[in-house]
């Protein structure tokens, strides 16, 4: 059947035309309980179905897609696939900031091809393909940074027992938090949240890191923010005082002595790693209260295999996501996700995490099947037909990427699949050099 296509903010939708006419508005009297079974099963008709175009070049596909395939399912026809999210407040704003959906990058710094900047060859694991700065163009509105106490410095690093090495490290924090303040000046209307995995010791230094980073400006004071399922500030307050940075710490003594929120009094959060990705459950994060507990108003959905494998991101962004979401949701006492983290957030099979986020928005802001539908002012549940044609892209001059699907050194068709032996000779190395500090 030929698909339907329209588009959005540059970013275009393509899908068959039949499958529009099974995913109705869900009525008013229904709620968001509607949403997740019919995402299901929109995700999974679109891994069986011509969603997206075939393609031989990025040029083939338009703005916010690029060309590639998914060796994960054993695919090799290159199709058009989504690498661009939809600006959300460009369509619905002034909303509480919880009441919104993001994509959060896992890892963010651990970027595949990253020049080494201390001489090292380094052995470890990568979880995204592109720099920060294109993260962030990309609509990625959530880091994960790993910090720790590293010659005589604040590092990006991978490691084990809170100790970086040199051939784990990444870079000095400070260059990416520089990525982060000129993201922010660039786009006065955008807010960014950075989720700290906090191994540094030196007294002040995180928030002197901020500080000097220039981040100072955007930052959210801990004090203000909502208790317990308050809601937060609305979005257009938020731009308003340049309150638009939200940072939180693993380490619960830093909100004290430097004003950075412990993570788990903000949020609650489901296991990382290959627990998070275990069909039908949804556990709590050990330090996170219960999904259901409603002592927070923030909900991390983590979405990641524990080793993370490129070849097989596109097939676990897809269907598994918007199955797991589901699973999370009902766990949740029937809560979305705040956040969505994933590893190489660009691999999918044709939508991936972009759709799943656009669904969930859609969702919460206006009880549409996704987003793009909504209406600004129009009652919730009153929703554009976006199953119509357009033989032009539509844009947005307000809000818009202008060419930012893009990976930072290699094409986006290639994907390379990890060696099982790298993996073993980087835990030998790393154990052998642990022990000797014993």
């Amino acid at each position: 059947m030929q698909g339907k296509c329209t588009s959005h903010h540059q970013i275009h939708l393509c899908a068959p035309s039949f499958l529009l006419f099974l995913i109705p508005p869900p009525p008013a009297s229904m709620g968001i309980s509607f949403f997740f079974p019919m995402l299901f099963i929109y995700l999974l008709l679109a891994e069986n179905s011509k969603v997206v175009e075939a393609c031989s070049a990025a040029t083939d596909c338009g703005p916010g897609f690029y060309c590639g395939h998914c060796p994960g399912l054993g695919r090799t026809q290159s199709v058009c696939t989504r690498g661009q999210a939809t600006l959300v407040t460009s369509i619905v704003n002034g909303l509480p900031f919880n009441k919104y959906s993001w994509i959060m990058t896992h890892n963010s710094f651990s970027i595949m091809d990253a020049p080494s900047l201390n001489g090292v060859q380094r052995l470890t694991f990568y979880n995204q393909e592109d720099t920060v700065t294109n993260q962030l163009m990309n609509g990625v509105r959530g880091l994960m940074l790993d910090m720790y106490d590293f010659q005589n410095d604040i590092w990006l690093c991978h490691s084990f027992q809170g100790q970086c090495f040199n051939f784990t490290a990444f870079q000095p924090a400070i260059n990416t938090l520089k990525e982060v303040e000129a993201f922010l000046t660039e786009n006065p209307m955008e807010i960014v949240t950075i989720v700290i995995e906090d191994y540094v010791r030196t007294p002040k230094a995180l928030i002197n890191l901020f500080t000097n980073a220039g981040l100072d400006k955007y930052w959210f004071p801990v004090s203000d923010m909502p208790k317990r399922d308050e809601d937060w500030p609305t979005i257009t307050e938020m731009v308003r005082t340049n309150r638009r940075l939200l940072v939180f710490t693993s380490d619960a003594s830093k909100e004290a002595e430097e004003g950075i929120a412990y993570q788990w009094r903000y949020m609650v959060e489901n296991e990382s790693g290959d627990p998070g990705v275990q069909r039908g459950s949804c556990r709590r994060r050990k330090e996170s209260n219960p999904l259901n507990s409603r002592s927070a108003s923030l909900f991390l959905q983590n979405y990641f295999p524990t080793y993370p494998v490129e070849a097989d991101s596109c097939k676990d962004n897809s269907a598994p996501l918007a199955n797991m979401v589901n699973t999370c949701y009902k766990t949740a006492g029937n809560v979305l996700p705040n956040f969505i983290a994933v590893n190489f957030y660009m691999r999918s099979n044709g939508g991936g995490v972009f759709d799943v986020v656009d669904r969930i928005n859609g969702h919460m802001l206006c009880g549409c099947s996704t987003v793009i539908a909504c209406q600004e002012g129009a009652p919730f549940g009153s929703c554009k037909n976006i199953s119509v044609p357009s033989s032009s892209p539509l844009t947005n001059t307000a809000g818009r990427f202008n060419g930012y699907v893009q990976f930072s050194v290699r094409s986006a068709s290639p994907v390379r699949s990890p060696n099982c032996s790298l993996f073993l000779l980087f835990y030998f190395l790393l154990t052998a050099v642990l022990l000797q500090f014993r």
